[in-house]
This record gives structure tokens, sequence and C-alpha cells, in this order.
């Protein structure tokens, strides 16, 4: 990459020594080698972009790529390259592919494809055979072979024993189990949150008991085992009680929630639309409202896509038949800042992005100062700005935010020794 000097930049670096400084910041190959003021430009590329911030790069937890197996609903490049416009420096990306990737073959496959880009790849591995919740997959090969945790994506393990293998064995090696906390038995046949709007719209609702039952098995196999967890895409005001609740008894337990389930509530359904079709599902306020401020508060350590893509055929279908699912790379922060905006502070909104998931998974974190990797993103938190069709990069299209007016977008990203602006940002220059 040629040298590159951001100018004019604003840091936010909690505990750093450049924090909510406006500087500039020369960039040459994978480092950063000044930062200071009025640097000169010399033969370094230059980015002056009004209301830029810069931050550590934001880690996602959890995205659906679709491959392989299922290409023409997201690829694997074309998934990263959504990732880095919505700011995107590492994306976890789960196992539910076809075939599953539960053998140390479809692990070194990822990493291989995805060399060599901007977005760092970090494989989920599958947690049992198949994601069928009969076996456990050969979890330390997979672990060897780059897998940073393991988990079955929406279909959690139903066996409580085979469960709390999976947290003993991991322990031998600091391995973490992601769990979906959903009771399948409860939840067949559902579409939305149930309550008082589920019941005006005629649909079977998911009652917030399935994740709270699921989450409370779970919790007392980890207190019993003493492994490390990590709660993916929590929806409800009880998960956030009992997650607190375990940390304040010391577990190693961890949980994330879908940026869309801050913003979005169950009454966007009134218009039957298959885009808010969601697993978890969009609650009511009572619950938002405590999502929020469990994530104000630490008891949610991130914020995630939950990239869901799917293509027509699997979502413009009648209600009860649309797979459950949104895209979500590209419009991530901007859903998360308008929703907390006013709420948390931006320190503790970007944290939830880049430190959070970095915490999760065990990754190195340093601040921003001269000599250190360049993993940044690029943003502006104050942008007014209104979501449009062409935003989108993802290969599928399934996001009800198309028209959505927002507070807060991704610029683009430093990482990996390249440079890459957000393509409505290039467009403006």
């Amino acid at each position: 990459m040629k040298d590159l000097l951001l100018r004019n930049i604003t840091v936010i670096d909690p505990g750093g020594e450049h924090h909510e400084a406006e500087v500039d910041m020369l960039i040459s190959g994978n480092k950063i080698v000044r930062i200071g003021a009025r640097l000169p430009k010399g033969e370094a590329r230059e980015w002056k972009i009004p209301g830029a911030h810069v931050s550590l790069g934001w880690v996602d937890l959890r995205v659906h790529f679709r491959d392989p197996g299922e290409e023409w609903k997201e690829g694997l490049t074309n998934g990263l390259d959504a990732a880095a416009a919505g700011g995107f420096t590492a994306v976890a990306v789960l196992p539910s592919t076809t075939p599953v990737l539960d053998a140390r073959a479809g692990i070194e496959y990822l990493l291989s494809k995805a060399n060599g880009h901007a977005v760092r790849v970090l494989p989920l591995g599958a947690l049992t055979k198949g994601l069928k919740g009969e076996q456990l997959a050969e979890l330390y090969d997979l672990h060897q072979a780059g897998a940073v945790a393991f988990t079955d994506d929406q279909s959690p393990v139903p066996n409580t024993r085979l469960m709390m293998l999976a947290l003993q064995y991991c322990r031998n090696f600091d391995g973490t189990v992601f769990a979906f906390p959903h009771d399948a038995d409860l939840g067949v046949g559902t579409m939305m949150h149930e309550g008082p709007m589920s019941v005006r719209l005629g649909m079977r609702g998911l009652t917030p008991m399935a994740e709270t039952i699921a989450l409370q098995r779970d919790l007392s196999l980890l207190e019993y085992t003493g492994g490390r967890m990590h709660v993916a895409a929590i929806s409800t005001a009880e998960s956030v009680a009992l997650i607190k609740a375990a940390k304040a008894k010391k577990m190693k337990v961890t949980c994330s929630v879908a940026a869309h389930n801050l913003l979005l509530d169950d009454g966007c359904l009134r218009g039957f639309d298959t885009h808010y079709k969601v697993l978890p599902p969009l609650r009511d306020r009572t619950h938002i409202d405590a999502l929020r401020d469990g994530l104000k508060d630490g008891t949610i350590d991130a914020v995630v896509s939950d990239h869901r893509p799917e293509d027509v055929e699997h979502k413009k279908l009648e209600f009860a038949h649309a797979a459950f699912g949104m895209i979500g790379l590209e419009t991530a922060f901007a859903v998360a800042n308008t929703a907390l905006k006013g709420h948390m502070s931006l320190r503790r909104i970007v944290e939830r992005f880049s430190h959070g998931p970095r915490a999760v998974l065990g990754l190195p974190t340093s601040h921003i100062t001269e000599g250190t990797l360049a993993d940044l993103t690029l943003f502006d938190p104050n942008c007014d700005w209104t979501f449009s069709a062409a935003d989108i990069v993802s290969r599928s299209k399934n996001t009800p935010f198309i028209g959505q007016h927002f507070v807060g977008r991704p610029l683009g990203i430093v990482a990996n020794g390249k440079a890459v602006l957000a393509k409505a940002v290039e467009m403006a220059r």
C-alpha cells in the first residue's frame, strides 16, 4: 500500500494518549509511523474526510457468508467487501454452510480464500458434526486449523450431556463455546415475538421463555464445568439479568446483541414484511430498553450484525414460509449508533464494536500510537444520511433498511496493509 496520510481525524481510543484528539496520521505499509499536527504530505496519498473519526478496527462476531454451498446468496470475497464497507476489519464466520465447517478442510478453505483481503476471517468451527447435535466435531483439530470458537449457529445442542462435554473438552485448550439461547421445541412454528402484537396480527409468537430456558441450562452447565462460553445474540430482558448474575459469580461468560434488536420492535411486522423476520425476533420496547441498558453497563460485551443473506426465493414468500434473517454488515454501526445516541457515549458504543468482541475471542488489543499495526476503522458518528440500495455491497438484498434515515456512518478501513474507502465516500471524493 502506498503511504497514506489521514488528515484532521479525531481519535477514539479510550485509555490511549491521543483519545479524542484531532490529529494527522501517517501510515506506511501496515504500520502507523507518525501521529501529529499538520504532518507533511510528501509522497503519501491523502484522505481528508469532513467529520472523520478513527478507532481500533471493528470485529463482528456473527456473520454468515453462505460459502461454500450457496454462493449465489453471498460468496466469501464479496461478503468481506461488505464487511469492509461496514467498517469491520475482522469477521467471525458461522459454520452453517454446505458442507458444514466441521472438519479441518473447511477451516483451511476459508482462511485460504480470504488470504490477502483487507478484512480478516475468523472461522467459527461447528460444535457438533453436521450441526446435528449428536456427536462432537473434532474440536481440537478445528482449533489447530484456525477456528477461533465453536457453535452450531441457530441449531442449539438439544442434548444436555453433549453440551456439558463440549464445555469440558474445550477447557483443555481454553476454547470458547458459542451458545445460541433458543429452545427449538418452544420455537416450532413461531414467526415473531409473543405479545399483544402477535395476537393482533394472528401470528404464532416466540415466548421470551424459549430464550431464558435455554440460557439457564447453558449457564448452569458453564458453572458446573468451569468452561468458557459466549452467548450469541440475546434479545430479552431476562437474558440480560441472567448474564449479569453469572458475571457477578465470576463465570467466564460473555454475550452479544444484534444491532437491529436495539432499534426495531415487533410493531415493524404490522405490514407482514418478511425482511423483519429474524431469529431471535424483534421484541417489544421493554426488552429493547433492557438490552440498551445491558450494553451500557457492560453486561453485553459486543454488538453484532447477525448478517444472514437470503435470496428473493427464500424471502419473498408468505410470512410463515419465509426464511429468518437480514443482511446487516453495511448497516450495523449506523443502526446501533442511531439506537444508542443520547443513551450511551460514543466511546462506549465504539468499545462494543472493537474492544468487546476482541475480548470475547482473546484477540490482542492495542492503542492507536506510533509504531503499532494499522488495524483501523474510519467513521463519522454524526453523519445524517439515508441508506439506499446503492449502498448494498452484499450479493443478497434482504434488508428492511432501504430508505431508513440513520445518524452515524462507516467511512472505510485501514487493515492488513490495505486501505478501503466506503463506496459512497469514494464517489464523493
